[in-house]
């Protein structure tokens, strides 16, 4: 048995026939650019997030960079952010003209430690913290912080569509949530594409400003932007799914707790949690391990596409490593030696879990 790490197929043939409708509907009308579908995936994602506003870009990069943009971050602003993080969000700070400044996290979750914040805050224009695996991060503490420094929120929420802290969603923590529905995403387009939400007008009308050329009208260009307009066929894609979403993610939470179950008495195999207050969506199920690499290794070996959810902490990449600090980031240093994500999907089997299960306890017995 073959178990793939995520299976893109079920969600896509539980839409097809929606998808195939939306795709002749833009093709009759060559609304290409922009369009119905476009605003009504603004419309609809909004109402979701339960935000006021919903602006469609071309992926989750530029989503980070516009937000941290219309959010005023202006060249030479210093902007924390997680050392265990995708390197977009890092990228995103420098694409914008900021020096992105590398916070440690905590070692239950992996999230952005507040303490570790407080320590940088005073020098810091902006924090992007990040909803990782599909939790929230520490948002209550991150903003008291934020607040009394002066210092925007500007949420990184890639991995979170849909979860909540003590009932608040994404980008209802700061200035704007930026988020990538690259195709693995719990909500995942049939290519890229991203979208930041925010109940700030002004913050949405300099969104879409930014995001086309500069303009809120054909051939005026007040200010310098770029091109990130979200792909028509793409809205088309990611309304079909929205509706699946919550049904989505519940198989998710169903699917973590399988894996807590199958997992709980094995030696050496240490488990994720929930922090306080969260309703975690489960993107990734990320356990971790020592000898990390040769758990792997026997996992896909045997048939079980396990992968790593980051190997290399930012600071510790070419692009990013003159901005940590000499002393290093201890617990995502170690976490980046042990994280290793499961299977995890809508439609995942109990039995493909239960092989997954085996495979790993095997795995860890015979490199322990």
């Amino acid at each position: 048995m073959n178990i793939p790490l995520v299976d893109l197929g079920l969600q896509r043939d539980r839409i097809a026939a929606e998808v195939e409708e939306g795709f002749a509907r833009v093709l009759a009308k060559t609304a290409f650019i922009g369009g119905p579908d476009v605003t009504a995936f603004e419309e609809e994602f909004a109402a979701f997030t339960g935000t006021a506003h919903c602006v469609g870009v071309a992926n989750g990069t530029d989503a980070l960079e516009l937000a941290l943009r219309a959010a005023g971050i202006r060249e030479g602003d210093h902007v924390a952010l997680p050392a265990n993080t995708f390197v977009a969000t890092a990228e995103a700070a420098v694409r914008a003209g900021a020096v992105p400044v590398p916070v440690d996290v905590d070692p239950a979750h992996l999230l952005l430690d507040p303490d570790e914040f407080e320590k940088v805050a005073s020098r810091c224009q902006a924090v992007l913290p990040v909803h990782l695996f599909g939790q929230l991060a520490p948002m209550n503490a991150i903003r008291a912080i934020a607040e009394r420094h002066g210092v925007k929120i500007v949420e990184d929420a890639a991995q979170c569509q849909g979860a909540t802290q003590n009932g608040t969603p994404m980008g209802g923590f700061g200035v704007a949530a930026a988020t990538s529905f690259y195709p693995g995403k719990n909500l995942g387009a049939f290519g890229d594409a991203g979208a930041v939400v925010t109940d700030d007008p002004e913050v949405a009308r300099k969104l879409r400003l930014l995001a086309n050329h500069g303009s809120d009208k054909k051939y005026s260009h007040p200010e310098l932007g770029f091109n990130s307009r979200l792909d028509t066929l793409q809205a088309v894609v990611l309304r079909a799914k929205l509706k699946q979403l919550s049904g989505w993610n519940t198989e998710r939470a169903l699917a973590a707790d399988t894996y807590a179950e199958l997992l709980a008495d094995v030696s050496g195999v240490r488990l994720p949690g929930t922090a306080d207050g969260n309703e975690h969506v489960w993107h990734l199920y990320v356990v971790r391990v020592h000898n990390r690499d040769e758990v792997l290794k026997h996992l896909n070996d045997n048939g079980v596409g396990a992968g790593i959810h980051y190997p290399t902490p930012v600071h510790r990449t070419g692009a990013f490593a003159k901005y940590g600090r000499p002393d290093g980031y201890p617990v995502a240093e170690l976490a980046a030696d042990e994280i290793l994500s499961l299977p995890l999907f809508p439609g995942i089997t109990h039995e493909q879990q239960a092989r997954v299960a085996a495979v790993l306890k095997e795995a860890v017995a015979a490199h322990a």
